[in-house]
Parts: C-alpha cells; sequence; structure tokens
C-alpha cells in the first residue's frame, strides 16, 4: 500500500505543475486583462492565486480531514507545515538558484515592500502559534492583512518611484508531441476557453490536492513519521518544484529578480490567505478553534523568520545584489534544516 501512496504523491505532484502553468496560470491572466485589472494588482491576487493553489487547497482538505477519531481538523498540521515548508523552499532554494544560474540586480523598492510585509506576516504567524490555538479573530486577522497588503501594492508606485518591472507574458498551452500524458490533458482539457480552463483547473487542483493530503497521511502512518515533517518536507518541495523551474527559466533570461520577486511577493499569499482563508472556514462552520500546537511547526516559523533577516542582510550586504555565492550559501541553509528536523525526530525515537 504505501507504493501506491508514493506513485499518487509522485503522479499528483507532476499533474498539479502541468494544470497550474499551462492551464491555469494561462487562464488566470486572460481574466485579468478582460477585467483591465493594473498588473501588479493582479500579480497579488490572480497569479499569486495561480502559483500557490495547491498549497491553498491542501491547507483546506488538510483541515476538515477527520481524525481517526472521526472529528474534523485532526489534520491541520499538514496544511500548516505545507505552507511553512513551503515558505522556506520559495524563500531559500528558488532564490538561491535563480542567484546561482546568473546573478540578480534586484529592484529593491518592490522588494522591500515584500520582504517587509512578509515579515509582518511570519510575526502574526508565530504570534499565533504561542497558545497553539487559533481562534476565529486571529484567522480574520490573516486574511484583513492581505487585503491591507493588495491596498498597498496598489498605492506603492504613487508612494515609491520606480522604474516597474516588464510585464511578464503568460503563453499559451502549445500544442505537443502526441503520447499518452499529452493525450490525457487533451481529454481532460478538450475546450480552449480561459473560463472552462479556469474552471476545470480549480476542480482538478482540488482533487490533487486531496489525493496529496490523503497520500500524505497514509506515508506518515506507514513509516512511523509525523505529518508535519511529512508536509515540511516532501510536500512543501514538490507543490513548489514548479515554481522552483519557472524562476530558472526566468534568471536564465536575464530576469532573475523577477523570479526573487515572485518567490517572496507569493508567500505572502500562501501564509495569509493559504492559512487564513482555511481557518475562517473552518472556524465558521464548527465555532471551535483548530489546534495548532506542534513544536516542529513552531520552529520552522522561528526559522522562517530568521531567514526573511538574513535575505535582507544579504541583499544590503551585495547592494542588492544575488550572485552564485549567496545562493549556494541559500541553498545549503536550507539542506542544513532539512538535515535538522530529520535528526531532530530520529533522536527523539531513537
Amino acid at each position: 500500500m504505501i507504493v501506491v501512496h508514493i506513485l499518487i504523491l509522485l503522479a499528483s505532484f507532476y499533474a498539479l505543475g502541468v494544470i497550474c502553468y499551462k492551464y491555469f496560470i494561462p487562464a488566470l491572466d486572460k481574466i485579468s486583462k478582460k477585467l483591465s485589472m493594473p498588473s501588479d494588482v493582479a500579480g497579488a491576487t490572480l497569479m499569486a492565486v495561480g502559483s500557490s493553489a495547491p498549497e491553498l487547497f491542501i491547507a483546506l482538505f488538510a483541515v476538515f480531514t477527520p481524525a481517526s477519531g472521526g472529528e474534523a481538523g485532526g489534520h491541520g498540521e499538514i496544511g500548516v507545515g505545507t505552507i511553512i515548508g513551503s515558505a522556506l523552499f520559495n524563500l531559500l532554494v528558488i532564490s538561491g538558484a535563480v542567484a546561482v544560474v546568473r546573478t540578480a540586480v534586484i529592484n529593491w523598492k518592490p522588494v522591500i515592500r515584500d520582504l517587509g510585509f512578509y515579515t509582518l506576516s511570519v510575526a502574526v504567524l508565530i504570534f499565533a502559534f504561542f497558545d497553539g490555538i487559533i481562534y476565529w479573530w486571529e484567522a480574520a486577522i490573516f486574511v484583513g492583512l492581505y487585503l491591507v497588503y493588495i491596498w498597498i501594492v496598489m498605492k506603492w508606485k504613487h508612494w515609491v518611484k520606480y522604474e516597474p518591472e516588464a510585464e511578464e507574458h503568460v503563453e499559451e498551452v502549445k500544442e505537443e508531441k502526441r503520447n499518452i500524458i499529452s493525450i490525457i490533458f487533451n481529454l481532460l482539457f478538450p475546450f480552449k476557453h480561459y473560463m472552462f480552463r479556469f474552471l476545470m483547473s480549480i476542480a482538478l487542483i482540488a482533487f490533487l490536492s486531496w489525493a496529496l493530503v490523503e497520500s500524505a497521511i497514509g506515508v506518515a502512518h506507514a513509516f512511523n513519521i509525523p505529518e508535519a515533517i511529512i508536509a515540511l518536507t516532501v510536500l512543501a518541495a514538490g507543490t513548489s518544484i514548479p515554481d522552483l523551474i519557472s524562476s530558472v527559466i526566468v534568471s536564465r533570461k536575464g530576469k532573475g529578480d523577477m523570479g526573487i520577486s515572485n518567490a517572496i511577493g507569493s508567500n505572502v499569499f500562501d501564509v495569509l490567505v493559504g492559512l487564513g482563508l482555511p481557518w475562517m472556514v473552518f472556524l465558521a462552520l464548527y465555532n471551535k478553534p483548530i489546534h495548532v500546537g506542534n513544536d516542529t511547526l513552531f520552529t520552522s516559523a522561528l526559522i522562517l523568520m530568521g531567514s526573511i533577516i538574513l535575505m535582507f542582510l544579504i541583499f544590503l550586504a551585495n547592494k542588492w545584489r544575488l550572485g552564485k555565492k549567496a545562493g549556494y550559501s541559500l541553498i545549503g541553509i536550507y539542506l542544513l534544516y532539512i538535515g535538522y528536523e530529520l535528526f531532530k525526530y530520529y533522536s527523539s525515537v531513537a
């Protein structure tokens, strides 16, 4: 049975990457143009939804998946772990890989906005973790802060003058060679209208996220590993690999700053909406607090805060440039973090 769970994990990761980047994000791009949304607002809302949809749905399904006793909310740590782990992966691995491929010259004015708000978001997350319980007003603060973030994004270019990044055009999915995988996706997306692809993508992302949650629970139980560890490592990296690939491609084209900016900006959505929205929905339906009392998650949130501060100091020390040395250092820090979590777990069970 464990082999089945692992195969489902791998297949779901691959399918999520294809659906998000070939169908969902292009459909969202079309919607933003139809609504005449400014590019910065579209990036902070629709494009953030596109790149972070797997994490959001995983958190949503995890918080509603019943525990062994049949009570909802028993697997909330999977969602929280995936969000925090994905945030660490984005900040350290994606930024590091972009810098290794090509030195990134950062436009500091928009990045300082996102980095500052991201720091605030993680500080609020750490505060919420202090007592190990999430109440409705804490969930409301998360979502409310994201609305404030969107407002700041809209006003920022009027407050701080800078040259905006060249708009990144999302290409339509091209016809591929006829193979079994492309045939399957062509059957799932028979119509090219953007609204059909938008709705179909949401349905498939939701289904695959549910499959990931169930498989992660199965793997955790089979190997007797805490669900939080599986979420912080396997689920987090698996859902972020498509972002890594797209950021490296962008960096090779000389737009590494765009890859780093997207990695930081999408993390704001992950923390505030990816956690806040599922919590709000759960609390509204069940009217009982959510328990997130896990030392591993709290420690990881503190490490995330330390990583943000380190990233800011690296930017300052290198005059808003990120080169190979800094890139390898960031990736090394992530590997040390994974090693630390695994060592801590196996030491506790030895």
